[in-house]
């Protein structure tokens, strides 16, 4: 309870500090949700024209975009600079995290914090129209409501803990931006569509290597469709649990490895 009161302290400070640009950061916010629709209403118009995608309807794809785009942005909301490690270690700003009395992992965790508020009203509303449409055709009933939310945040665990995967490896290849470019940008990217798309290789891949699937697909299969039973998705849950706590040991062993660039 400590560790989370200071971690609320940071973010506050944090948040004031940004808020000192407030046109840079409703300017922002409206730009990246405005990218994200853009790249929705593409599919959206593919799916009208075709029915769609290797079964999956028009609200099947919409709600797996959304559940992915809201644990994305609550992954990037609350540990946004995990994910810009590599300008740390390039530029020595690694070090003044160390002489800081608190754990480097939650000081990196609460500078620059960004609301991406653009993200979290596209995805809600899009998720909301999705599941609208689901509701009306009888694919869902009201209990995966709460369903839904719990794997949400159980996806935000999962895209987190590749994150903290990724920005560990940058303790001894310093250079990790293209490793994210596959890890985390690439992969999310892949995440939002029906896996079934893929090759069965990358569907693999996307499920054990790089486990995005974990954060939609695979509980989806349970929520929209019935299949396999509720197993599925404590299942999904234990393993981002899980996962949390092998990224967590995995990043203390790479910070021990860490070396200052001397200035």
């Amino acid at each position: 309870m400590s560790m989370l009161k200071l971690y609320g302290i940071l973010i506050r400070a944090s948040i004031r500090s940004r808020m000192q640009y407030k046109f840079n950061f409703i300017f922002s916010s409206l730009m990246a949700a405005f990218i994200n629709v853009v790249e929705f209403l593409l599919v959206a118009i593919l799916l009208d024209k075709f029915g769609n995608i290797k079964g999956w309807s028009l609200y099947e794809v919409g709600y797996l975009y959304s559940v992915l785009i809201l644990s994305k942005s609550i992954y990037r909301s609350l540990a946004s600079d995990v994910h810009h490690i590599e300008r740390y270690l390039v530029s020595g700003e690694m070090d003044q995290l160390l002489i800081r009395p608190i754990p480097i992992l939650l000081a990196l965790m609460t500078q620059n914090f960004t609301i991406m508020l653009g993200e979290f009203l596209q995805g809600i509303i899009i998720l909301v129209i999705s599941m609208q449409g689901l509701f009306a055709a009888g694919q869902i009933t009201v209990a995966s409501i709460p369903l839904t939310v719990l794997i949400i945040l159980s996806g935000a665990v999962v895209l987190f803990t590749i994150g903290l995967v990724s920005a560990t490896m940058g303790f001894w290849i310093t250079r990790v931006r293209d490793l994210q470019n596959i890890t985390e940008d690439a992969s999310h990217t892949a995440a939002r569509y029906p896996l079934l798309i893929y090759p069965k290789w990358l569907q693999l891949l996307l499920v054990s290597i790089l486990p995005v699937g974990l954060v939609n697909y695979i509980p989806s299969l349970y929520i929209l469709r019935g299949q396999y039973g509720l197993w599925v998705l404590v299942l999904t849950t234990a393993l981002a649990a899980f996962a949390l706590w092998l990224g967590l040991r995995f990043w203390r062993m790479g910070l021990s490895k860490y070396q200052s660039t001397g200035n």
